[in-house]
């Protein structure tokens, strides 16, 4: 770093960059292990020296050493190592490291650990050896069990009937819910269904499994847990009446998961959508400190935002398979679940793909690859508004030529002058200016460029942005010289 390049505003965090720099010499990697804040970072590299390990697990600092072990990087010797050590936060990480595996022995001496943090993140662990892990269905902490009822849901049948019985209620739930983090999800047996639907904790999912008789539904329809009511409404077997019933819930998620039923009638379809759409709460509802909620409003109102989320997002099965009817609906999710039919005419691929919902757009586009041309991929992504925050944009998955990319350098637009880097030959003048332009998402997008110029570069370890800074201080183009001076002026 010349005399002429300006200090870093931000130096714990471009340390925390400079930390993971793939191209860091293995003399600066370990000036850094002093360096608190960048432990995640320097202790979470993937080129760490067996003599680096030992030198980190011998300095005995928490936050270093626990790094060290969440490294999905470490050998299996340094995991049995760490293993042993006397703090359970550090056992844990172990554990959470080894997500894509590791010896049995590391398993066992882990099984009966007396943290039970340490045995929650087993049980999450899908490469745990399966006799193992089914010896966690009689730990003695219930989150344990709860936590492999939830994760395991391909366990053997013993041990779900184990947890499908737990005297514990949070067992119980978890292991007959509604959700799960992983698929496909369980089937319970069929002989404990009834006692599964006779249960409060375990009704709600037991309801998609069971045989749907007149009592049994109607006495379901009146059930006072809105869970319940909302797994019979997506039931297959259930009668119309009750279904025309539960269409005017006062629960807007009842009533969409009548919306989305096959054999609800259009205008009771209309009625639910138009009846979701106009309960929206004031823009500030959640965050106006002079709002006098009362619970029961309160819950109304997120159980309504929930429900026009799920209604922007939902794909319906049915839909996509006999798209035809679909396309023209007045429903975006039906256009858009109709669009992921990969058999539509021409005509109607161009329709979707012109369609007035961004998400309808960009469904249709992803299951058109071979017909989507640069100018509309540029439209896809440029007009993109999701339902929910994401870091994917349609540029992901339909790459814009290079040519396209430059242009897109000079755009009025940041969110699109963001793509421009993404050609690694762009000429340097425009990776210049990029390096400068006002808007601090560009300035990180162009800051790990492989043709970002040296002077450029250091003037973005400056940067304003934390963001900008940190992206800087990880460009493997970040010459020795500079890094030098940085570890200098972090008293390193």
């Amino acid at each position: 770093m010349s005399d002429a390049a300006p200090p870093p505003v931000h130096l714990d965090k471009v340390m925390e960059g400079l930390a993971e720099n793939p191209a860091l010499p293995p003399e600066f990697i370990r000036r850094l292990f002093a360096h608190r804040k960048s432990h995640r970072g320097v202790a979470g590299r993937p080129d760490l020296t067996d003599g680096m390990i030992a030198e980190i697990i011998a300095l005995d600092e928490h936050w270093l050493t626990h790094s060290l072990a969440l490294n999905r990087s470490l050998p299996d010797a340094f995991r049995m190592t760490l293993a042993e050590h006397p703090d359970p936060a550090i056992r844990a990480a172990v554990v959470v490291g080894a997500d894509g595996g590791g010896p049995r022995e590391l398993f066992e001496r882990l099984l009966d650990d007396a943290d039970p943090t340490t045995r929650e993140y087993l049980a999450r662990n899908k490469h745990m050896p399966a006799d193992l892990r089914a010896r966690l269905a009689a730990d003695p902490e219930p989150k344990v069990r709860a936590m492999l009822a939830q994760w395991w849901t391909r366990a053997p049948e013993p041990t779900r009937r184990l947890l499908l019985t737990d005297p514990e209620d949070t067992v119980r739930a978890a292991a007959c819910a509604t959700y799960y983090p992983g698929r496909p999800h369980p089937v319970p047996p069929t002989d404990l269904l009834p006692a599964l639907l006779a249960d409060p904790v375990t009704r709600a999912g037991a309801v998609r499994h069971c045989a749907l008789d007149t009592d049994t539904a109607r006495r379901l329809a009146d059930d006072p847990v809105p869970e319940v009511r909302e797994e019979l409404a997506g039931h297959p077997d259930l009668p119309p009446p009750l279904r025309d019933v539960l269409a005017g819930d006062l629960n807007p998620l009842v009533g969409l998961r009548v919306f989305t039923r096959q054999d609800t009638p259009e205008p009771t379809r209309a009625t639910i959508h138009a009846r979701l759409l106009s309960d929206v709460p004031p823009r500030d509802w959640l965050t106006d400190p002079h709002a006098d909620l009362d619970d029961d409003v309160l819950e109304h109102q997120i159980m309504s935002e929930m429900a026009r989320l799920r209604l922007r997002t939902l794909r319906l099965p049915w839909v996509t398979a006999d798209p035809l009817p679909y396309v023209d609906s007045p429903y975006a999710c039906f256009r858009a679940s109709a669009a992921r039919s990969d058999d539509l005419p021409a005509p109607v691929v161009a329709r979707l793909l012109d369609d007035e919902d961004s998400g309808v757009r960009t469904t249709m586009a992803l299951h058109a690859r071979d017909r989507i041309d640069a100018a509309t991929a540029e439209r896809i992504d440029r007009t993109h508004r999701p339902a929910k925050k994401t870091r994917w944009r349609p540029a992901d998955d339909l790459p814009l030529p290079t040519d396209v990319l430059r242009h897109l350098a000079t755009d009025p637009d940041p969110r699109m002058r963001q793509l421009a880097p993404r050609d690694p030959d762009l000429p340097v003048e425009l990776v210049r200016h990029l390096a400068a332009d006002p808007d601090p998402t560009v300035r990180h997008t162009i800051a790990t460029h492989p043709r970002l110029p040296v002077r450029e570069l250091t003037q973005l370890l400056a940067d304003p942005s934390e963001r900008v800074a940190t992206a800087a201080a990880g460009n493997p183009g970040l010459p020795p010289e500079h890094m030098q001076r940085l570890l200098t002026l972090a008293g390193l």
